[in-house]
Order: structure tokens, then C-alpha cells, then sequence
């Protein structure tokens, strides 16, 4: 086994959007990194985009030079559609080239584009790939897919190492390139669970009164299919979409129009804090029915809270879960249907998961492991 570098490393990240902040998985995997780097001694340093936050400028918060000891550095972005990530990800490689990095360390296909700039000046470079993102809907076509395909090649020819987060994508890696990876999956917290309070004021919640869906509200999140199914299901349970949109809000509205006719249906929107806290906790019973996933971070989290979730049965999913969740077959809404209708009326069953779910997640996924491990790679 490799020993582990006592020295303390100087670090550089980039390919999040901003921490912190919690827009989407990546930005919870570098902040959980970050702090616990710094914690052990380490310096590192995170280069955040500009613009605001993607679920509106509501949400943004303020710019801060410093976080539980991480330093934060802001790069120019230029805020347009397909542009955001490509700017910020050249201006980042840019200052981790001329920067006295020990290890430069990117994060998603896209901004590992850039992945030789670093390395033409030295760096040792570490990529995580936390999902073939070039599957997404927005990334099928145009530019965006060109350069996500080319940000794959270019971690694949520069990266010392590959971090990747599914043994799916690692599978992928070795066939269509020849290229061993590390297989290191996220990490997740012990949850306190709180009472409802703001979702009660705001939303008319209590707890087990409503089936969650919690995520960015994509195409690939499989929220039709929820949505479809759910409204023929015979319960007086709410169904809660909490999640903001991506880039646009096209899909959202599509999604609002379809669940227009059912009023148990709700769109929270963002959600964050307390408030977030407060939905995992409460929830009846938590789902999941991507088509697409990296390494489902909510999921993790759902069950840290002691839910039971039910799942769509791709292996990012059912990898985490083992047999302790309910799961459908992928894209069937008529099987989702018949198994929300299963958990609605049998109500023992979902108690039972509910027990061993908390305990089961947190000892199979340990944040304090993940950093070692990677580490380890540094």
C-alpha cells in the first residue's frame, strides 16, 4: 500500500462553480475536500467563477477572499450560455500554471479541457470525473460537446491521475482509452434530523406528509416520468420538486405545466439551510428516477437522513443503495407508479428501511476516507 505524503502540499481546484455554495454536486464534493485538506494542514486554494448563482441571483452570496481557511480567488467569466464554464475553467488553469502549486486538482470533463495548461508548467494534475457529462441533454450537440468530448481526451493524455466516482465510468475509461483510473466515490455526513418549521410556515408540510424529489431540475433527473407516474397514484400524499433549473428555465416551466392539474404536486424551488435540512428530514419517502447519473450526492444524503428511496435502477444508483431502497426499472412509468402506489399503502415496509438507512450510509461513505484516499493519489 502506498504511504501516505506527510509534507503539506500547496493545492490548487478548479471546475466548481463557486464555494461555497451548493448548486450542484461538484461544488459539495470540493468544499467537503477543502476543509478537511485544510484541517490536516494543507494550503489550498479554490478559483470560483463569476456571475451568479444558477438558480438566480437571489440566491448569490457574498464574495469572499477566504472560507474555513480555504483561500478563494474569483476568475473573470464571461456570463453568456456555454461560455461561463469555458472562461472561467481557461482563466483558472492560467493562474494554477503560474501559481506555486504543488498539485492542481480539476474537477468535470469540461474544465479538464485545460488540463495541459498546468502540466506544460510542471504541475502534477489531478482530474475528477464526476460523470460522462457529454450523456447530458444540454451537452448533446454544438460546441458544448465538442469541447466536454475533448476535455475527456485531454484529462485521459495530461492527468497523472484519474479520479473517478462509478465503476461504470472506470469501466468506460479502460475500454474506450486503455486508461486506468481510481475508483474513490463520494463521502456523506451524519444528518441531525430537525422538526418542520419552515416548510411548514412556508409550504404546508409535516413530516411523512409528502414524497420528495430534491436536485436540479434537468431532463436527465427523469422528473417527467416522476411526475406522470405520481398523478395516478390514489394517496393523499404531496409530491415535492425542491430544486432550481439549469441555465434556463425552459425545462421547469415544461415541468410546472405538466403537474399544472394536480395540486398535491409542489415546486419549492431553490432550496438551501435550514430549509433543506427540514425536506430530508421530514420526507416520507425520498426519489430518485434519473436516466443519468455521476455519483448521486442527494441520494446520499436523503439516506444519512434515515430515508427510505426509492430508485431508478441504473448502477449509479443501485451501486449506493445495495438493498436498502425500493427500485424501478429506469424510465418506466408504469413501474414507478405501481411501486409509489406500494409504498403509499404499506407503510411498515418503509419503516423498516428507514431504520437501517442512516447507519448503513454514513459507514459505507466516510468523507474522512474519500480525503484520505486522495491524498494518497496527491
Amino acid at each position: 500500500m502506498m504511504e501516505q505524503c506527510k509534507e503539506k502540499l500547496n493545492i490548487a481546484m478548479f471546475g466548481q462553480k463557486r464555494i461555497p455554495s451548493r448548486e450542484g454536486g461538484v461544488e459539495i464534493v470540493v468544499e467537503e475536500l477543502c476543509t478537511r485538506m485544510v484541517a490536516q494542514g494543507h494550503n489550498v486554494t479554490c478559483y470560483n467563477r463569476g456571475g451568479h448563482h444558477v438558480s438566480g441571483s437571489e440566491y448569490d452570496s457574498k464574495r469572499l477572499k477566504e472560507y474555513k481557511g480555504i483561500k478563494l480567488k474569483t476568475v473573470p467569466t464571461i456570463e453568456k450560455k456555454g461560455l461561463a464554464a469555458v472562461s472561467s475553467s481557461f482563466f483558472a488553469a492560467l493562474c494554477c500554471a503560474f501559481g506555486k502549486y504543488d498539485v492542481v486538482h480539476i474537477h468535470a470533463e469540461g474544465p479538464a479541457f485545460f488540463a495541459w495548461l498546468p502540466k506544460l508548467f510542471g504541475k502534477k494534475v489531478i482530474v475528477t470525473i464526476h460523470g460522462l457529462d457529454w450523456q447530458r441533454e444540454k451537452w448533446k450537440s454544438g460546441f458544448g460537446s465538442k469541447f466536454i468530448h475533448q476535455g475527456e481526451k485531454n484529462a485521459v493524455n495530461y492527468a497523472d491521475e484519474i479520479i473517478v466516482l462509478s465503476k461504470g465510468v472506470q469501466d468506460y475509461f479502460e475500454k474506450t482509452y486503455g486508461r486506468k483510473t481510481v475508483f474513490i466515490p463520494n463521502g456523506v455526513s451524519n444528518h441531525i434530523e430537525r422538526k418542520p418549521q419552515i416548510i411548514k410556515n412556508k409550504f404546508g408540510l409535516d413530516k411523512d406528509e409528502y414524497i420528495l424529489f430534491l436536485g436540479r431540475l434537468v431532463p436527465e433527473k427523469g422528473i417527467k416520468y416522476l411526475i406522470e407516474a405520481f398523478k395516478q397514484v390514489d394517496t393523499e400524499k404531496k409530491l415535492v420538486i425542491a430544486g432550481g433549473s439549469s441555465d434556463t428555465s425552459e425545462f421547469e416551466n415544461k415541468m410546472k405545466e405538466l403537474a399544472k392539474a394536480d395540486k398535491r404536486i409542489l415546486f419549492t424551488g431553490f432550496v438551501q439551510g435550514q430549509a433543506l435540512e427540514e425536506l430530508y428530514s421530514n420526507a416520507y419517502v425520498y426519489v430518485l428516477p434519473s436516466d443519468l447519473e455521476g455519483m448521486p450526492l442527494s441520494l446520499l444524503e436523503a439516506m444519512s437522513y434515515g430515508n427510505c428511496c426509492l430508485v431508478s435502477d441504473i448502477n449509479e444508483c443501485t451501486d449506493v443503495v445495495e438493498d436498502k431502497a425500493f427500485v424501478f426499472k429506469r424510465s418506466d412509468i408504469n413501474d414507478l407508479k405501481n411501486k409509489l402506489q406500494d409504498v403509499c399503502c404499506h407503510t411498515g415496509k418503509v419503516m423498516k428501511i428507514k431504520k437501517n438507512s442512516s447507519e448503513f450510509i454514513c459507514k459505507k461513505y466516510n468523507w474522512n476516507n474519500v480525503v484520505e484516499e486522495t491524498l494518497i493519489i496527491y
